[in-house]
């Protein structure tokens, strides 16, 4: 039988090699691997029925050292300690890699909430962060939405947290609603960043993006949007899928109609004038650009090699498995890696956080070129270094990372 996979293992695994690679201190590094602070708590819920319910939580932040720990909160009935630490050290490197300045941070609650009513969820949100709310603080830790969290729970989290303070604190949290504080162009914010790294990966190529093929597996928020941007830059849109299985059709496919589709029957499958496809059949259509922008482990050792896009975006998280890196850059594939591509999400929660501490609230406009310019700097950053290190562009985005947090960890020292 298979070992269970280990994600704090593995994230702990591609620190010892980048730290490797760059001959990090010794004592940097024993730093780095570690998380700043891991937080359990028990959280007593009153149910529906007059039942109480005690679920488990979690906050680990993984590193304070360029700014507070920042980091989403997700409900599942498989969360983990293991993986929120995983999770929370890949948030110190996307913030790292794209140079806002905070570590990384992720909580999570063992639960099911296609199962709860709103109202015990909105109890289970308020008890949690209450619980976790001696470690949170718009200078310590700005928490966010993750798996089956919304903007809804982010506002009941937010007020729980006021209330307990006695004063109102909307930058304590992000991504929440434009009415308490959200910030515009958050919804599509990941996608957006996403588009700007498959922009300048194609540049780099001299791979213009007009009449390109393109392929989208996952419908959601981050998928929808990323089938708008490419269509709009000439791409041709020739597959999508959701959890139901996927679509095709070689003349492209109407990326709003998909949508519409979907709201209508929950599902792209169906959609007038397409074919349907499975999910693994989608990742190995004739393409010249992949969106993998649903769940992790989807490019594995054993369909790695019938991936034919020129450029692999990851605007999920951990879509491709160590071994299937390995063959597509063989391949001569570009895989855009997650900690960078869907970085864009994140750096609008921190537009959202400066906006809340100013008082000041920037047009969209100012939100899309601030954004920009971002992501092509970070993405300029990561291809160069990947060049001089002769190495892949995730390699050259975990180097990038470490080394600003490994500097500003030397430069802070080690107190007392």
């Amino acid at each position: 039988m298979a070992a269970k996979f280990n994600p704090w293992a593995m994230a702990q695994e591609q620190v010892d090699a980048v730290a490797k690679r760059i001959k990090l201190d010794p004592g940097i590094h024993q730093v780095l691997r570690n998380p700043r602070r891991t937080l359990t708590v028990s959280i007593p819920v009153r149910m529906d029925d007059g039942s109480i319910k005690v679920f488990e939580g979690y906050r680990v932040q993984h590193s304070l050292a360029r700014g507070p720990a920042k980091g989403g909160l997700r409900f599942h009935p498989d969360v983990t300690l293991e993986e929120v630490k995983a999770l929370a050290m890949w948030m110190t490197w996307k913030c790292a890699v794209v140079g806002i300045p905070y570590g990384g941070g992720k909580g999570g609650v063992i639960c099911n909430p296609k199962k709860m009513s709103q109202g015990e969820i909105e109890r289970l949100s308020r008890r949690f962060f209450f619980e976790i709310s001696a470690i949170i603080g718009e200078d310590i830790d700005i928490p966010a939405p993750d798996v089956n969290t919304t903007p809804q729970i982010m506002a009941w989290m937010m007020d729980t947290y006021s209330m307990k303070s006695g004063y109102p604190a909307p930058h304590v949290i992000t991504d929440k609603p434009l009415e308490i504080g959200g910030s515009l162009g958050r919804n599509k914010a990941t996608a957006q960043g996403c588009f700007y790294t498959i922009q300048a990966a194609a540049k780099k190529l001299r791979m213009p993006l007009k009449g390109k093929k393109v392929v989208v597996q996952g419908y959601g928020n981050a998928g929808f949007f990323m089938a708008e941007f490419l269509k709009g830059a000439g791409c041709k849109i020739v597959a999508v899928s959701d959890s139901q299985g996927g679509i095709y059709k070689a003349t492209g496919i109407d990326v709003a109609a998909a949508k519409k589709h979907k709201e209508k029957t929950r599902t792209v499958v169906g959609l007038k004038g397409t074919t349907k496809i499975s999910n693994a059949e989608i990742l190995e259509i004739n393409c010249d650009i992949l969106v993998p922008a649903a769940l992790e482990n989807v490019i594995t050792k054993d369909n790695a090699r019938k991936v034919k896009a020129k450029i692999i975006a990851e605007a999920a998280n951990g879509p491709t498995t160590p071994e299937a890196d390995k063959i597509l850059n063989a391949k001569g594939a570009v895989v855009i890696p997650d900690i960078l591509a869907n970085a864009g999400g994140v750096t609008v929660s921190y537009f959202e956080w400066v906006q809340g501490r100013m008082g000041l609230w920037w047009d969209e406009k100012d939100i899309t070129e601030r954004l920009k310019k971002i992501m092509d700097d970070s993405f300029a950053a990561t291809w160069d270094t990947a060049a001089k290190e002769k190495c892949d562009m995730r390699t050259g985005a975990y180097i990038v990372a470490m080394k600003r947090v490994a500097d500003v960890t030397k430069l802070r020292g080690i107190w007392p």
